[in-house]
């Protein structure tokens, strides 16, 4: 099973169909194609800045490898390290990229495929408006709602909560 996550723009309102015409599905997992292709792939995501500095960082180690003497098997084998690290990190700076365009993550599903996990995502999606309790309003929680109040006494250590006082 396979992770993916579903971006949607920030003012959509739960159970809107019409805020999944903007919708991105993007999957959680190595890239393949980001690891055979590099920069080819950011381009083709529309993921301008870090095309190019993928591009940037691809042409610099080859040159570095060049400059450096490294013998062609090590240079080989350095270059497919390289790769294989711009394919595990492609799909989170993808992920960065669209929270930065104003997509955040609205939700997060596991399914075997694609396809499985666009109808996973869309039918929770839909579903939200109708599972809203009538009292609550249809539209963003404003922050003070999401917001929890914070405690001035310093926390130590790796709980929770601070020591009560005896």
């Amino acid at each position: 099973m396979t992770t993916y996550t579903l971006h949607l723009p920030r003012d959509a309102r739960p159970g809107d169909p019409t805020a999944l015409d903007e919708s991105e599905l993007v999957k959680d997992a190595f890239s393949w194609g980001a690891f055979f292709f590099t920069f080819l792939w950011f381009f083709y995501h529309r993921l301008w800045l870090a095309g190019l500095g993928v591009l940037v960082v691809v042409f610099a180690f080859g040159g570095l490898m060049a400059l450096l003497d490294v013998h062609p098997l090590a240079g080989s084998l350095a270059q497919l390290l390289l790769q294989g690290l711009i394919g595990l990190e492609a799909n989170s700076l993808r992920r960065w990229t669209l929270a930065r365009h104003g997509l955040p993550v609205a939700d997060v599903v596991t399914a075997e495929d694609q396809d499985e996990a666009e109808a996973k995502a869309f039918a929770r999606w839909l579903a939200a408006r109708s599972s809203l309790p009538p009292s609550l309003p249809r539209g963003p929680a404003p922050a003070a709602v999401l917001s929890t109040p914070r405690r001035s006494e310093p926390v130590i250590g790796l709980f929770p909560d601070a020591e009560r006082p005896r």
